[in-house]
């Protein structure tokens, strides 16, 4: 019984920290036009989650990965990702030519969407664990970080120099595919790391 109920609370604490991170981070932006491109995700993925939980509830280890998610991306909301002040204290640190806190969030890009693509598909498809369900996870995160990748170059087409803090490229001319790099070794470090705890939820 105390099981049953931790679960059904997941998805209200999961609402209410998203609700949270949204209205802070709303608050607290420099820009409210690339506050509604870098949490767009979010904007889009929430009402889905919410209005589903119901019929279709997660375990708690997606909910508490996708809050995380959702922090790293109202903070590049706040100050854009060129900007974010954990990317200059990396360059500080590291030595880096650029503020990377971009990576982090294409790291996190492959990571977390790769744990929720693969609950879904061992619950909802006749996949199993193994070999081919790993495949199509990481071919999935691949495909949402290249059509990410889209999103952007169309909004730097209708923009035009505008859209720059958006993209936050910083000059740097392979920005995308190394965008698309860090979300593929997401994917992978998350199968790596997680798969056997997330299994275990599963059962």
């Amino acid at each position: 019984m105390e099981e049953m109920k931790n679960k059904h609370n997941y998805p209200i604490l999961f609402s209410v920290c998203t609700l949270i991170i949204l209205v802070a981070s709303f608050v607290l932006t420099f820009d409210r036009m690339v506050w509604v491109l870098e949490v767009f995700p979010i904007l889009l993925g929430f009402p889905i989650l919410f209005f589903t939980y119901k019929r279709f509830p997660l375990t708690k280890l997606i909910y508490i990965l996708l809050i995380i998610h959702f922090v790293i991306l109202s903070i590049g909301g706040i100050y854009t990702y060129a900007k974010v002040p954990l990317g200059y204290w990396m360059q500080d640190w590291f030595g880096f030519s650029r503020n990377n806190y971009d990576k982090i969030g294409h790291f996190a890009q492959g990571f977390i969407p790769a744990m929720l693509i693969r609950e879904v598909l061992l619950r909802m498809s006749p996949l199993k664990q193994g070999k081919w369900l790993n495949f199509i996870v990481i071919s999935i995160c691949l495909a949402i970080s290249a059509f990410y990748e889209l999103i952007e170059w169309w909004v730097s087409a209708i923009q035009g120099a505008s859209a720059e803090d958006f993209l936050g490229t910083q000059g740097y001319h392979w920005d995308a595919q190394s965008d698309m790099l860090f979300a593929l070794i997401g994917a992978i470090v998350a199968l790596v790391v997680f798969s056997k705890y997330h299994n275990r939820l599963l059962d």
